[in-house]
C-alpha cells in the first residue's frame, strides 16, 4: 500500500479508446477507480483481464476500470495496433494510450501489470502489481464502498461507453487467427477470435468447423465442443488426431477426426500459479497459457507461455511435467534445469532439437532432445529490451516479439510478428535474413518483400508452400516458395459464427 495522496489527473490530449471522449478523474468522483497499467504483449497483463472483467461486472454501478497502455515494444505504440489488441482480448473498459510513459511516471509504476486504486474522493489508496490479486482488489473495493456509503460520498450509477467492438464488430470469416498447420490431410486454422478450429483443404475448401464458436471448455462433438482462444496445433497422421493448445482454457485438447470428438487431455481449466518445475497426471495438473505444440514420437512438447517454460506430455501414460525452464523470465542458456525463457510462444523441431520463438526477449532458442540436453540462443539479443529489426548473425540479430516458427528444409521460418515480416534463420549458424514483407503493417499480396502483413503469428510449410496466419488481417496467406508469390487464401463459404447460417460441412 502507498500513502494517501491526490491522484494525478489523466491526460486529455492523449488518444482514448473504448470511449467517445476522454475521462476526467475529477468527473469520476463518487466512484472507485482502478488504473490498470498494461502492455498488450505481456502474458501477465492478459492473465489479469478476466479478474478485471469479474470486478467490473460485480461493481458495475460503483467501479470504473481505466486501462493505461504503456507500451514496451515500438509496435505497441501504434494506435491501430492497440485498438486491435482491445478487440482481440474483448476489453470493455476505457483505455488511454500512455505516450512517452507520462502516466506511468506520474504514478511511479515499475512493472506490468500494476493496479492503482483511487477512492471515491480522488485519493490514491492502494497499489498492487502482478497476477493473482483479484481477491485483494475485491475486498478493498467492497471496503471502500462501505466506508463511502457511510460518508455519503459514493455515487451509484452505471457509466455508458462506446466500445471499439461496437464501432468495429468482428464479423470477418476468421477473427485473429493465431496459428496454422498444413498437413497432407488438411489445413488446420486456429480461428482464435472465434474460439474454434477451421479444417480445410490446402486450397481453402472447408471440410469441418470444430467448435461452436462460443468461448468455453466443453468436450463433445464438433458442433457442441467449445474452446477459448485456441492457438498452436500438432497432428498425429497415423491416428488422425489433432492436438490443440487451448490457451485461455489453460488446457490441451485432442480432436479425434475419425470419431469427430473433442476431448481434454491435460489441464483443469484453471490457470496454474505454480511456476516451479513440477508435473503430474494430465487431467489433474493445471497449466499456464499453453501457446504452441509439437509432437515428437509419443511425446507432446508444449510452449508454456504463462510460466516461461517448455513442458512435455507422455501420450501413453498421460503424465505431464516441466521439460526445461526454471519459471523465471529472462534468457539463460545451459542445462534444461537451469535454462530460463521469456514467454515462449512458438515451437517446432527437427527431431534432435526443439526450436522456440521466445517472444519477450525477441530471440530464437534451441532446446536439446538428445544428450547433452542443452539450451542455446540461436539468434537475438536475449535481452528483455533488446529488440528491433536487424538481419545478421547470432547476437547481432534484432527481432520484435516473434510469436511463431516452423522448421523445413534445414531452415527455420520465423514470424517476426511486431516487425510484420517473415524471416529465415539457419539453426546451425544463427544467420537471420528477411524473407517476405516490407515491415509496414498492411494487407498486400504480391512478390516477396513488397508484400505486407499485420502481426503474423503462425507458420507452416508443406511441400513448396508456406502458410502464414496473418493475425490482425484475419487472414491466411499462402507463399509459393518456388516463385515467391504471396496470395491471400480464399475460404469460400466460411463466415463468423454470429452471422452465419449453420452449415453442415
Amino acid at each position: 500500500m502507498i500513502p494517501r495522496v491526490r491522484s494525478p489527473e489523466l491526460p486529455q490530449n492523449y488518444t482514448w479508446l473504448n470511449t467517445d471522449k476522454p475521462l476526467y478523474l475529477k468527473e469520476l468522483r463518487g466512484r472507485v477507480v482502478i488504473l490498470d497499467f498494461w502492455t498488450y504483449c505481456c502474458i501477465n497483463c492478459l492473465h489479469v483481464l478476466p479478474d478485471l472483467k469479474y470486478l467490473e461486472q460485480k461493481y458495475k454501478n460503483s467501479l470504473t476500470v481505466i486501462g493505461v497502455h504503456s507500451a514496451k515494444f515500438d509496435n505497441e505504440q501504434e494506435i491501430e495496433n492497440i485498438r486491435q489488441a482491445i478487440l482481440r482480448y474483448d476489453i470493455e473498459h476505457p483505455v488511454v494510450v500512455d505516450k512517452g510513459f507520462r502516466v506511468w511516471q506520474e504514478y511511479a509504476v515499475r512493472a506490468w501489470p500494476t493496479f492503482i486504486v483511487i477512492d471515491p474522493e480522488g485519493y490514491v489508496i492502494g497499489q498492487v502489481s502482478g497476477e493473482g490479486n483479484r481477491d485483494i482488489l475485491d475486498q478493498l473495493i467492497e471496503k471502500l464502498i462501505r466506508e463511502h456509503q457511510k460518508k455519503g460520498t459514493i455515487n451509484f450509477q452505471e457509466i455508458s461507453l462506446t466500445l471499439e467492438k461496437q464501432r468495429q464488430p468482428l464479423i470477418t470469416p476468421l477473427a485473429f487467427p493465431g496459428k496454422v498447420l498444413a498437413t497432407p490431410e488438411a489445413l488446420f486454422i486456429a480461428d482464435s477470435g472465434h474460439h474454434r478450429l477451421v479444417m480445410s483443404s490446402l486450397e481453402g475448401e472447408i471440410f469441418h468447423l470444430i467448435g461452436n464458436g462460443k468461448p468455453g471448455l466443453t468436450d463433445g462433438n464438433f458442433s457442441t465442443a467449445q474452446f477459448f482462444a485456441p492457438q498452436g496445433m500438432a497432428f498425429d497422421a497415423v491416428n488422425q488426431i489433432l492436438y490443440v493448445a487451448d490457451t485461455e482454457n489453460h488446457a490441451v485438447r485432442q480432436v479425434d477426426l475419425k470419431r469427430q470428438i473433442v476431448e481434454t487431455i491435460t489441464g483443469t481449466g484453471e490457470q496454474s500459479r505454480n511456476i516451479h518445475p513440477h508435473g503430474g497426471a494430465g487431467l489433474e495438473t493445471p497449466l499456464n497459457s499453453p501457446w504452441d505444440l509439437v509432437k515428437v514420437e509419443n511425446s507432446l512438447f508444449i510452449a508454456m507461455a504463462g510460466s516461461h517454460q517448455i513442458w512435455q506430455m507422455d501420450l501413453d501414460s498421460g503424465m505431464i511435467s516441466t521439460y526445461a525452464g526454471t519459471g523465471t523470465e529472462g534468457c539463460v542458456d545451459g542445462s534444461l534445469r537451469e535454462a530460463v525463457f521469456a514467454q515462449p510462444s512458438g515451437i517446432t523441431t527437427n527431431g534432435e532439437e526443439l526450436f522456440i520463438a521466445d517472444s519477450e526477449i525477441s530471440s530464437i532458442r534451441g532446446v536439446g532432445l538428445i544428450e547433452p540436453y542443452q539450451v542455446r540462443t540461436i539468434c537475438g539479443s536475449g535481452n528483455l529490451f533488446g529488440f528491433g529489426d536487424v538481419d545478421g548473425q547470432g547476437e547481432e540479430v534484432r527481432l520484435q516479439h516473434c510469436l511463431g516458427l516452423t522448421y523445413a528444409n534445414n531452415f527455420l521460418w520465423v514470424a517476426d510478428t511486431y516487425n510484420h515480416k517473415i524471416k529465415l534463420v539457419s539453426p546451425k549458424t544463427g544467420n537471420c535474413q528477411t524473407f517476405i514483407g516490407d515491415g509496414c503493417a498492411g494487407l498486400q499480396d504480391g512478390q516477396s518483400k513488397s508484400t505486407r502483413f499485420f502481426e503474423p503469428s503462425g507458420l507452416s510449410v508443406i511441400d513448396s508452400h508456406l502458410y502464414i496466419s496473418d493475425t490482425n488481417n484475419h487472414a491466411i496467406m499462402c507463399v509459393d516458395l518456388n516463385t515467391l508469390e504471396v496470395r491471400t487464401l480464399q475460404l469460400p463459404g466460411l463466415c463468423a459464427p454470429d452471422v452465419c447460417i449453420q452449415k453442415n460441412f
